[in-house]
């Protein structure tokens, strides 16, 4: 069986004590860190941004998964880069012009990646299957932490992988993100996921972050 990564979401950590949630998520066992950065115009909400990147590339040693939820991505993947990103995934939606952008990345020593919003047919993986190794299929509406599943998205997973199949490419790391807790994960790791981002459900845990990582990874059966 596939090992399941944990990558926590910093959306559902508690700013106010960011360092103390790192190191707790670290200290549970999760694979790498989730970092959203929002611009108020591709989605409405606005996050963190690439100072407090720097901080928190600080203060873990484990791989930063920095999610650009920004119109015009490439105008930020230099900035990101040198923050500390070990992965940057951007939006198909955010640029008429992916597979730039995503050499723009790897050009940056990031591996790069390649999100899917739930209204985005993933018949798109077609243009970036053989330029990228990880795809984040969106189970919600990007921009905003705390939302509930979309289970009709987890159908995409399946499609993802027969168009990889039907390529002749390896099965890509399978990425989901949106409404991921104890309750969901299982779903997500039966319609094909391999990475699972989850902010709320691990550092929202009533019994703790360390319970949250644990419960997640029970329920995915790794």
């Amino acid at each position: 069986m596939t090992h399941a990564k944990i990558s926590a979401s910093l959306l559902g950590a508690d700013f106010g004590h960011l360092a103390d949630s790192v190191a707790l998520a670290e200290a549970a066992g999760i694979d790498e860190i989730h970092f959203d950065i929002m611009d108020g115009h591709f989605v409405p909400n606005i996050s963190f941004g690439a100072d407090v990147l720097e901080a928190v590339d600080r203060m873990t040693d484990l791989p930063i998964d920095v999610h650009l939820m920004v119109s015009h991505p490439d105008l930020h993947v230099q900035r990101v880069a040198d923050a500390g990103a070990d992965i940057m995934t951007v939006h198909v939606e955010a640029t008429r012009d992916v597979n730039w952008v995503v050499d723009k990345i790897r050009e940056c020593g990031v591996r790069p990646a390649v999100a899917y919003s739930p209204a985005t047919p993933v018949s798109e993986v077609r243009r970036v299957a053989n330029r990228v190794d990880r795809i984040l299929v969106m189970t919600v509406e990007p921009g905003l932490g705390g939302q509930s599943l979309l289970r009709e998205t987890l159908t995409k997973l399946p499609e993802v992988l027969a168009i990889y199949e039907e390529l002749g490419l390896s099965a890509p790391e399978l990425a989901v993100d949106g409404g991921i807790n104890p309750d969901t994960i299982g779903l997500a790791a039966v319609a094909g996921a391999t990475t699972f981002i989850s902010g709320s459900g691990i550092f929202g845990h009533p019994c703790g972050i360390a319970a949250g990582v644990a419960a997640e990874r029970a329920a995915a059966g790794d």
